[in-house]
């Protein structure tokens, strides 16, 4: 039998995290959850796709987390290419949750709306089953693929009430998912957890300015992100063009670090638009060059669209501004003014010559722009900081495991079958 799993016992209590979409570390919410589950005594185990450039081991233990990796080809040509990434990602990770065994709490982090399948394995041996539900999949299916509400829609839909069904908790990212959780997935309030992504304010740091990365003009510009058809660098890349042509503006270097299945698709714009010369595409690119470009940079750009998606979530990229005292710029989305509040402006959502008018009054404003990134270290290190997260997190597992005991491979009878905890 595995240590019994009440909330006065947390030590020998073990933990396998699921993720289908980012490597780990790389995920930062994830290894943020990792490393607060082993602090507090869980012994964690992580599946996760292999990186290209990084995280490219099969296994490996970092600060105590064991991390197993499998390889993935991700998705391009439509609906069949991602039936042949989750069912690929499916299979490994069915293979490799035997390889770990029991544990007390399963964690699946979405998308896709499929890690219910896998866990079952261990929800059958007594394992309890956390949702950690990082994006609304049917709201990203309407946002990212303009098909409207047809067949596969529904698909996504009904795939997502079978993993709330399953789910014994649920981790929300922010209040608007935490009500689709009660909502639409039935789960009961009490079952929900607000688990707010948050950086890590101890690795993730202002620097110096360096003034040379403004490639000779008196603004750096920055956007950071990932780059997909729902995130709206296509936007933002428009508003810079008004920038320019509208206002007359040329005093600015703009650098978009980041990646994505959009990446070339932008950079080709970026080419349509004369602005080659202007704005930089970095790809993705190690923390510390990161925050080099963070700390000399000038405003960041939020340029998210308001889409069914973009208008509930709250932005990595938008906490990330904030923990480095960058002043924003942003659509005027409900979720972003939760995050930001007086540290971002907001242009009307998807108006990219407002936006644009935003850009500039603030490059004209190097006080407000001042004021703006004080607010945002203060509200990430205030009400915003990942240790209001981590006691939800635990929280959310001492409700997992309260009175629960889960059976081992080996806690069966003669006949095969299961005998009682």
């Amino acid at each position: 039998m595995l240590g019994n799993a009440t909330s006065g016992d947390r030590h020998g209590r073990r933990a396998l995290i699921l993720v289908e979409n980012l490597s780990v570390p790389f995920d930062r919410r994830v290894w943020q959850e990792c490393t607060t589950l082993r602090d507090a005594g869980w012994e964690v185990h992580v599946i996760c796709p292999r990186g290209e450039k990084r995280d490219t081991e099969p296994e490996a233990v970092i600060d105590g987390v064991r991390i197993h990796r499998y390889p993935l080809r991700a998705a391009t040509g439509g609906p069949a290419g991602y039936l042949r990434e989750y069912g690929s990602a499916l299979w490994h990770t069915a293979r490799l949750a035997r390889k770990v065994g029991p544990v007390h709490v399963v964690h699946a982090c979405n998308p896709p709306d499929l890690l219910f399948l896998p866990a079952r394995w261990l929800t059958r041996r007594g394992a309890r089953f956390v949702f950690d539900q990082h994006d609304l999949v049917p709201e990203l299916y309407l946002s990212r693929f303009d098909r409207g509400k047809d067949l596969l829609y529904r698909a996504v839909c009904a795939l997502e009430r079978r993993t709330y069904r399953a789910a014994d908790i649920v981790l929300a990212t922010n209040e608007s998912y935490r009500d689709v959780a009660v909502r639409r997935g039935g789960k009961r309030p009490q079952d929900v957890f607000v688990v707010r992504s948050a950086p890590d304010i101890d690795r993730f740091h202002p620097v110096p300015p360096e003034p040379e990365l403004k490639r000779g003009k008196p603004h750096l510009l920055c956007y950071l992100g990932v780059m997909g058809p729902q995130d709206g660098v296509d936007y933002a890349l428009r508003a810079l063009a008004k920038l320019r042509d509208d206002l007359g503006r040329t005093d600015w270097h703009a650098v978009f670090v980041g990646s994505g299945d959009a990446f070339d698709a932008m950079v080709e714009l970026s080419r349509q638009l004369g602005l080659a010369e202007q704005v930089q595409f970095t790809g993705r690119i190690p923390d510390a060059d990161l925050v080099r470009y963070l700390s000399t940079a000038d405003v960041c750009l939020s340029p998210d669209p308001r889409n069914p998606l973009n208008d509930v979530s709250t932005m990595n990229k938008v906490l990330e501004y904030m923990v480095m005292g960058r002043p924003i710029v942003s659509f005027d989305l409900r979720e972003a003014r939760v995050s930001a509040g007086d540290a971002a402006v907001y242009a009307p959502a998807n108006d990219e010559a407002e936006f644009a008018k935003h850009v500039a009054l603030l490059l004209d404003d190097p006080e407000q722009r001042a004021r703006m990134g004080k607010v945002g270290q203060e509200r990430i290190s205030g009400q915003l900081s990942w240790r209001n997260s981590q006691e939800s997190l635990l929280a959310a597992y001492a409700a997992a495991c309260r009175d629960h005991t889960p059976v081992s491979a080996s806690a069966k009878d003669r006949t095969g079958k299961r005998q009682r905890s």
